[in-house]
């Protein structure tokens, strides 16, 4: 079975050949507190080549504090960011899972990117932490 998702008007849809996210990290960067509004982001990493994407998709490029380019899409007609690439790992994608149809099927594994976080975040204490970059998630064979 398929995981499937969007962006909120519907305008994009994305269908992933998967049964399970290859990591599902939240993340304090600062980069993804713009993106998450002043808090983080939960992101689940799936291999590239699984997803299907219909819809108009824009994108924004900027360099990651990992140092790496990274192009972030986002639906131009409701905002909805979606997908988050770099071209160091041009065969991973990561999903914001809040645009899962189903959002219990990814659970933050680790925070990430600690070392950015604000005072006032709340950081689950049963979850790993790391304060920057971890390792990228394995790929299945």
């Amino acid at each position: 079975m398929a995981i499937t998702g969007g962006c909120l008007c519907g305008a994009v849809r994305y269908s992933i050949a998967a049964s399970k996210p290859l990591v599902t990290r939240q993340c304090w960067c600062r980069l993804c507190q713009y993106l998450g509004g002043g808090s983080s982001t939960v992101n689940s990493g799936f291999q590239s080549a699984d997803f299907t994407v219909t819809g108009e998709l824009a994108r924004h490029e900027t360099v990651a504090d990992s140092g790496n380019p990274m192009v972030r899409s986002f639906c131009p007609a409701c905002g909805t960011p979606m997908f988050s690439e770099t071209p160091a790992r041009p065969h991973l994608r990561f999903i914001r899972v809040g645009t899962l149809d189903d959002t219990s099927l990814a659970k933050p594994e680790m925070t990430i990117w600690t070392a950015e976080a604000p005072d006032w975040a709340c950081i689950d204490p049963d979850v790993p932490r790391f304060e920057s970059q971890p390792p990228p998630p394995a790929v299945r064979s």
